[in-house]
């Protein structure tokens, strides 16, 4: 396959050859199946695939449960999903949403805002698909583009970035307040998984409709990313709504911590603790676990 049949010309593959740090070429050239590529994360090698199966069949069991319980009481729940680009929060919400009932469990992925949106309240067009009494919501990506990829493309001001942060803390408290469940969920992967697992989808033509071209240009940004990534979790985990950090160069591990850090925090009906286990605190935590 040429770089002219590889999607934006075969812009990540040119990064990883010409531009990536010496370093995520070597941990990528360097890699054997199922090794962990980034040096910093807890385990040297991805969990066990039949371990993982036997522990995500039990955990989506747990998850039918929860939905029975909050359609049977009324109960509202919002998840929102947020992380670095290819973090998989596709593939984690797909493991949570797996085997619920559709009519009270849906996917919020919203795109570009319209010209008309574009000139309402940044919060305004999420309102709208905020949970009635039972359903369950799961935000792939939300009102957190803001402090993120618009500030790092330069999508808002910095004026508008701060009006922002004034307003999020009480956005998410008033949603709170009125008896939502909101669970915030950071993604974050290392830069040789990241580039890897694009390099993976530039080369699937099943997969290629994932990237864009934010993703391309987004690869040079490594540090940008960093540090506006850093001062959104300080600035929006509060009390009310705190952020779970998930290491996610494990997808397996990742998709089993965050299913844990929903269903751990509830206290539905028929739990089984022996089904759902224990949250790994080296894999699934607060905002230390960022800067750690």
């Amino acid at each position: 396959m040429t770089a002219m049949d590889l999607p934006f010309d075969g812009g990540i593959t040119k990064f990883y050859k010409d531009a990536a740090p010496q370093a995520v070429r070597a941990a990528i050239a360097g890699a054997r199946k199922n090794d962990i590529l980034n040096a910093d994360y807890p385990y040297a090698k991805r969990m066990d695939r039949d371990a993982y199966e036997d522990d995500i069949a039990a955990l989506q069991v747990e998850l039918v449960r929860l939905q029975t319980w909050a359609r049977d009481t009324g109960e509202r729940i919002v998840v929102v999903f947020e992380g670095r680009d290819a973090a998989g929060k596709g593939g984690t919400i797909s493991r949570f949403r797996e085997n619920l009932n559709p009519r009270g469990a849906r996917v919020v992925a919203l795109s570009k805002p319209t010209e008309a949106e574009a000139s309402q309240w940044y919060f305004q067009r999420y309102i709208d698909h905020m949970p009635s009494a039972g359903e369950i919501v799961l935000f792939d990506r939300s009102w957190y583009n803001r402090g993120v990829v618009e500030h790092v493309f330069g999508f808002c001001t910095p004026a508008e970035r701060e009006k922002w942060f004034s307003q999020v803390n009480a956005f998410e408290k008033l949603l709170v307040d009125d008896g939502i469940k909101l669970f915030k969920i950071w993604l974050n992967v290392g830069q040789a998984t990241q580039l890897k697992r694009f390099l993976d989808r530039e080369g699937d033509p099943l997969k290629q409709w994932k990237l864009s071209w934010i993703d391309v240009e987004g690869l040079s940004k490594w540090d940008a990313y960093t540090d506006a990534i850093g001062e959104t979790l300080e600035r929006s985990h509060s009390d009310a709504a705190p952020w779970t950090i998930v290491k996610s160069d494990d997808k397996r591990r990742a998709r089993l911590n965050a299913v844990r850090s929903v269903l751990t925090q509830i206290d539905y009906a028929g739990r089984n603790k022996n089904g759902l286990g224990a949250v790994d605190p080296l894999v699934a935590s607060g905002p230390d676990l960022w800067y750690g």
